[in-house]
């Protein structure tokens, strides 16, 4: 179990080691990031009961690429059919307090969001954040590009973090679902993994996270790559 009001290096070193160790003698990166979100639903909590209403892992992964079903919602998100090649920013893993939460295929919403361009990544408020405060520029997330990939897969990437979610722009569904489920406060991590694809674990807190768990919780982005790497390649969905 780890605070995650004193989530430090000691945290970092326990969680992360557990979470590096998952990808073993799994069948793909979905398997692999359900144990993952599985792990800090389970895991995280304020020193008497869980913290997170909802953890989910996402990855862009090309609209060509998707199955129909996940084709279609992206086509409902923008209007239009993407481009083959464009990134949709796709949940494969969710682990959450409602039933419907612990499966990607009941998801209602946000199951995948395609990154189309600068103007409308800018109207998906916390999608813009997100990249914002990973320090990323949209344009190198629109596409996966073998070349831009080389420069991002070293890169740490800082965190997103609202300390605040109630009222929160940056936070949707207010009312569905921040205040009916508690949500304090909502922390993401990520990084980009080989093949130039961004990954992102976005937790939503009913415990308020300080800064300092905010500060520290991107030491896990290492591990969590290690575990889902090896599927980047070929197997993606169970």
């Amino acid at each position: 179990m780890y605070d995650i009001t004193q989530f430090g290096q000691n945290e970092i070193n326990e969680c992360g080691t557990a979470l590096r160790g998952m990808g073993a003698g799994g069948g793909s990166m979905e398997e692999t990031a359900n144990k993952i979100v599985r792990h800090l639903y389970d895991n995280l909590n304020d020193g008497s009961q869980k913290s997170c209403a909802l953890v989910r892992f996402y990855k862009t992964h090309p609209y060509g690429q998707l199955d129909a079903g996940l084709q279609e919602f992206a086509q409902g998100v923008l209007g239009s059919k993407p481009a083959d090649d464009v990134n949709c920013l796709t949940l494969l893993a969710t682990a959450g307090d409602k039933p419907e939460w612990n499966s990607r295929a009941s998801s209602q919403g946000h199951r995948a969001i395609p990154l189309a361009s600068a103007e409308m990544v800018a109207g998906i408020p916390m999608i813009s954040r997100l990249l914002s405060q990973f320090g990323l520029d949209v344009s190198s997330v629109m596409r996966s590009d073998a070349a831009n990939a080389s420069a991002l897969t070293s890169k740490e990437f800082d965190t997103f973090y609202v300390a605040e979610a109630v009222g929160s722009p940056y936070i949707p569904a207010q009312d569905e679902f921040v205040v009916a489920a508690g949500v304090k406060s909502v922390l993401a991590f990520g990084g980009v993994l080989g093949s130039g694809e961004l990954f992102v674990v976005i937790m939503f807190s009913k415990t308020p996270i300080p800064q300092s768990t905010a500060d520290a919780i991107k030491g896990l982005a290492a591990h969590v790559k290690a575990a889902v790497q090896p599927f980047a390649a070929s197997a993606v969905f169970a």
